[in-house]
Order: C-alpha cells, then sequence, then structure tokens
C-alpha cells in the first residue's frame, strides 16, 4: 500500500482535489479521518468515489461507538458499491477523549473492534446475523450485495495489534518511528502464528503523521500539532523508549484538554518531533520510509502532510519514488 489520510477539517471540495491529486501522484490508497468535529467521513468518501477512478478508498479509521457497528457497515458497503468495489473498511477504537466529548465511556475496545469485524465480514457475505456482545444485532441484514470488502485495524496497545495481527487483512500501525513500528510488528507477528492459514499474511501498515516540505524547518513546525495530540496520550512506555519526560508530555496532554492548543504545540520537543512524526525534506522522509519498511509492508502518510498539503502529496510521492529505487 501506498497510502495517504486526508483529513475532512477543510472543506470538502478540498478534499476531494487532494484526492485527484493523489490518485495522479500514485497512491493507491486515499483513507478520509472520522472526527465528529470534521466534515462527514463518508459524505466525503462518497466524492471522492464519484471523482477518482483507481485509488482504493475508506474511513481511516471509524470506530463502533458512535456509530452502530451494523449501520457502519451498510456505510462501508454504500461505499464499495458507488466506488466500483474500491472500499476497505478502516476501523479501530477511537480516540478516547474525542468519544467523551459524546459521553460515550470506550468499554472494552478490543471486543468491540472484533466483534465489528467478524459481524462485518458476515453482512459483506450476504447473510442474516444476530449477535449478542459488546453491542446487539437481531437478525440484521443488508438489503443488497456487496461481496468482499477487506478491513485494517488501526492499533496502537499490543493487544489490539495481537488481535489484528489473528484476523484482520491489515493492521494500521499509528507510529511513526521504526522503532516503535519494529516493537508493533513483532506484537502482530505474535497475533498472526495462531491466524487461520487459509487467509494470507497481513498487511502491515505504517500509518504515520507525515510532514514534508521543501524547507526542513518548515516541515517540522507545521508537524507540531499532531505530534502534541500523540506525545500527550502516549502511554509511559513509549516516552520512556525514546527518552522523552513524562511530565513533559503529560503538561501537553493537560493543555490539550483544556483548549490551550498553542500552549501544547509550543511545548513540543524536538525528541518529540523526531518520535511522532516523519517531518522533514525529501530525503529526510526517504530515509525514515526506508527504515519504516525494514518492519512493515507499506506505509500511510497521514496529517499533517505538511505545511502546504497540495505540494507536500507531491513531495511525498518522490520519497516514495526515492525508496522504490533503493529496494
Amino acid at each position: 500500500m501506498q497510502g495517504i489520510e486526508l483529513t475532512p477539517e477543510i472543506p470538502v471540495d478540498e478534499v476531494v482535489e487532494l484526492g485527484r491529486r493523489a490518485e495522479g501522484e500514485g497512491f493507491d490508497t486515499v483513507f478520509v479521518s472520522s472526527h465528529y468535529n470534521n466534515r462527514d467521513p463518508f459524505q466525503t468518501l462518497a466524492r471522492l468515489a464519484a471523482e477518482t477512478d483507481r485509488v482504493r478508498l475508506g474511513p481511516g479509521v471509524a470506530n463502533p461507538y458512535e456509530t452502530h457497528p451494523v449501520k457502519l457497515t451498510s456505510q462501508v458497503a454504500t461505499l464499495a458499491e458507488s466506488s466500483d468495489d474500491r472500499a476497505v473498511f478502516g476501523v479501530g477504537a477511537g480516540d478516547r477523549s474525542t468519544l467523551r466529548n459524546l459521553g460515550i465511556d470506550r468499554e472494552r475496545p478490543l471486543r468491540r473492534v472484533l466483534e465489528t469485524m467478524r459481524v462485518a465480514r458476515r453482512l459483506f457475505a450476504g447473510e442474516r446475523v444476530d449477535h449478542d456482545g459488546t453491542f446487539t444485532v437481531r437478525d440484521a441484514g443488508l438489503n443488497y450485495d456487496v461481496g468482499d470488502v477487506p478491513v485494517y485495524v488501526g492499533a496502537q496497545g499490543p493487544h489490539m495489534l495481537r488481535m489484528a495481527g489473528k484476523y484482520a487483512d491489515g493492521v494500521l500501525v499509528n507510529a511513526s518511528h521504526p522503532t516503535d513500528v519494529a516493537w508493533s510488528s513483532d506484537r502482530v507477528a505474535e497475533g498472526a502464528d495462531d491466524r487461520d492459514p487459509s487467509l494470507a499474511d497481513p498487511d502491515v501498515a505504517v500509518y504515520a503523521s507525515v510532514s514534508v516540505a521543501e524547507d526542513e524547518a518548515a516541515a517540522r513546525e507545521a508537524a507540531r500539532p499532531p505530534v502534541a495530540f500523540i506525545a500527550g496520550g502516549a502511554d509511559e512506555r513509549v516516552l520512556d523508549r525514546h527518552g522523552i519526560e513524562v511530565e513533559a508530555a503529560t503538561a501537553i496532554g493537560e493543555a490539550v484538554e483544556a483548549g490551550r492548543f498553542d500552549a501544547a504545540f509550543e511545548a513540543v520537543t524536538d525528541p518529540m518531533l523526531d518520535a511522532f512524526s516523519v517531518a522533514g525534506r525529501v530525503e529526510t522522509v526517504a530515509n525514515r520510509f526506508e527504515a519504516l519498511l525494514e518492519h512493515a509492508d507499506s506505509i500511510v502518510v497521514g496529517a499533517p502532510l505538511g505545511p502546504d498539503r497540495a505540494a507536500a502529496i507531491e513531495l511525498a510521492a518522490d520519497a516514495f519514488d526515492r525508496v522504490a529505487e533503493n529496494r
């Protein structure tokens, strides 16, 4: 996969234009991020389906809490139909703090995601489904044919990574540093040891925060906002792995929760940028891509892309081309 994440924090017309540009630059998959406070991902994906020809399309990633899993499956199935079978179901547990805004307690996330994947596959296959677990389904089915839709699980913790390795078609590893990706890939492999031998190996895709520009400093500056959110919510073990003080990351997380975003962004340090993003000029990004691909199968270029999104798409494609030349 040579994927890209587009975030509908900007108008849908602009997202669609970026998606068309990404397809022209050789990207093969476009994920649209799914957060209630941005524009609707499925309306955006519908527009992308109509105005692209080749790229696979999917939410990156939807969560089965704010939308019932059967309804979510139907949305993905509709995308599959409208895109001529180019849909990818990106699903994950969702951001705990964002779900709290909606009064949702993210209980038993691993079970919820696994059950969603299993129910979705049965619905895609045309079955009628009953299910009692973290959610309830009573004799539900889709009134139209779907066929096979690959399921990619967004994962970061060890249990979700193992589960995805055992059951999913692909894993979207939420990491940007080779050390973290190596650790994550090992967890996926542990799950894959128990995988049904009739299934193909899962695609291990690094879902990295990427910022690329012709100016190194500008690229790193643009990476501060997503890195603040990542660092502020990072596990202590991950922080220790990169020599980042827990107190510093905690302070950033508290600033984000309080809405003091400028303070949070300013508190991001160079070690945080190095650990939680791939930021710099094309050469820098290509070198990091090569290091990531020593532990993974593919890469998704995630937000922020860069200080200039349109230019960043071309530059990220150049980085992929450099990697291909060296492999």
